[in-house]
């Protein structure tokens, strides 16, 4: 276990989405209180990821202590571009499935499905469901269209139906923890390999054999191991500097 004095921060910018979160946020919970921040725009409101990094910064500044940061997809970004901005404030940053070039969700894919193909709306979310998700039933896979259609609309993604978004290659100064799939389709092994070259002495890339884009949502127990046992590594090695200290 983890210190108790040290803090996790779970981030969740797509709240219709969240449900995918929540069995891996019990198994962690059962090890270490896991403190969630959400962040929801409005229909109305633009797409800025800025926005929602400098309100994350205004809940975290009046903290005295770093605390370990943690996301799936546009989530992990927020986190990914706060840990850059503050690394001071920041114990740790595990992304999953956050790739390189670090913008691309399953929104890009979206988008750039819509802009391709003459399907409508509803037959592209459908298709992208299935294939994040795997085999469900008819029943299971409309409802879960609805999650994504909302998330369309309320979630930060710096993508839309006229362009797409990059940002800037590079790591972190924290550490870090990457968890990806395999089977994931949306980021792929292919966009975390070039995380390598910016990998830390401690830092991890661990890539799980199934789950699709969801993985720790299929596998929480298996995914939330090597997220405890990351942590854990870190205290060792500030026990032995500590130590040498």
């Amino acid at each position: 276990m983890i210190c108790a004095s040290d803090d996790v921060l779970w981030l969740s910018a797509s709240p219709s989405l969240q449900l995918f979160d929540l069995s891996l946020l019990n198994y962690l919970n059962q090890s270490v209180p896991i403190q969630i921040w959400e962040y929801e725009q409005t229909e109305d409101e633009a797409c800025s990821l800025d926005v929602a990094v400098e309100l994350l910064h205004h809940y975290l500044k009046a903290r005295n202590r770093p605390i370990h940061l943690i996301g799936h997809s546009t989530s992990g970004l927020i986190g990914l571009i706060y840990a850059r901005r503050y690394p001071h404030k920041v114990s740790s940053l595990g992304l999953l499935a956050v790739g390189l070039p670090s913008a691309i969700n399953w929104q890009a894919h979206y988008y750039t499905h819509l802009s391709a193909f003459s399907w409508s709306r509803k037959q592209i979310l459908t298709q992208m469901v299935g294939d994040m998700l795997g085999e469900q039933n008819q029943y299971i896979n409309q409802r879960f269209v609805s999650y994504f259609e909302k998330d369309l609309a309320l979630s930060p993604s710096p993508h839309s139906l006229f362009s797409t978004t990059n940002l800037s290659d590079g790591g972190v100064e924290v550490p870090l923890l990457l968890c990806s799939s395999k089977t994931d389709f949306v980021v792929s092994p292919i966009v975390m390999r070039p995380w390598l070259k910016f990998l830390k002495k401690g830092d991890q890339l661990l890539e799980f054999k199934e789950g699709r884009h969801f993985f720790h949502h299929f596998y929480p127990e298996q995914v939330g191991e090597k997220i405890l046992n990351f942590w854990l590594s870190l205290h060792s090695r500030q026990a032995i500097l500590t130590f040498k200290f």
